[in-house]
């Protein structure tokens, strides 16, 4: 158990070289089903494309970012819009239990199972070396798998619910890569907002 906060324990994840640490329903119901609602109906999402091996192609889900610094990422360099009522809910509650004040989030739409991430790590040149990586899932489970990569046989699966928060902390980005796997069964869409520090 780690405790960040006198009332809230996380449970550590048994990840070599990482501080991964899994907070299950940290927003519960009806603030977890309000704050999708609000997500979906008032968040500018967009259909980008990034670039992939010097091609320019679309993103398999929606995405948008806002905060207070530009961010880049797989070739495309986003704008902030400014933070919004939801968001800063949302903050106001992450921030103290990860003692970290974020100044950018990136939010994926995945709109079903069709929609999906590739591997990666989140070790773009702009994040605070060492910063944590907060995530919070809404809306529909998907799973979501850790890999080493140095050996792509070792990895670990969890799958995040609605209301479910993980925090990426220490170095995890430099040993481990993730995804979200397409789950062609699911018909609901997920909402994942990433809180990152940048420089």
């Amino acid at each position: 158990m780690h405790h960040l906060n006198s009332n809230i324990i996380g449970q550590k994840l048994e990840l070599y070289n990482a501080e991964v640490i899994f907070y299950p329903r940290l927003f519960h119901q009806p603030e977890s089903h309000q704050l999708f609602t609000d997500l979906l109906n008032q968040i500018s999402w967009k259909h980008e494309p990034i670039k992939i091996f010097g091609k320019s192609v679309l993103q398999p889900r929606l995405t948008a970012y806002y905060g207070t610094k530009a961010y880049t990422y797989s070739g495309v360099t986003m704008q902030p819009l400014p933070w919004n009522a939801p968001l800063l809910q949302i903050k106001e509650k992450i921030e103290p239990l990860v003692n970290t004040q974020f100044n950018g989030v990136l939010l994926n739409l995945y709109r079903d199972g069709q929609d999906y991430m590739g591997w990666h790590s989140d070790d773009e040149k702009e994040l605070v070396k060492g910063g944590a990586i907060a995530s919070l899932s809404l809306g529909e489970t998907r799973r979501f798998i850790f890999r080493r990569k140095d050996n792509h046989q070792i990895k670990f699966e969890l799958k995040l619910a609605d209301g479910d928060f993980l925090v990426m902390g220490g170095d995890p980005q430099k040993f481990w890569q993730h995804y979200v796997p397409k789950s062609p069964k699911v018909t609901h869409p997920r909402i994942n907002l990433t809180f990152r520090m940048l420089a």
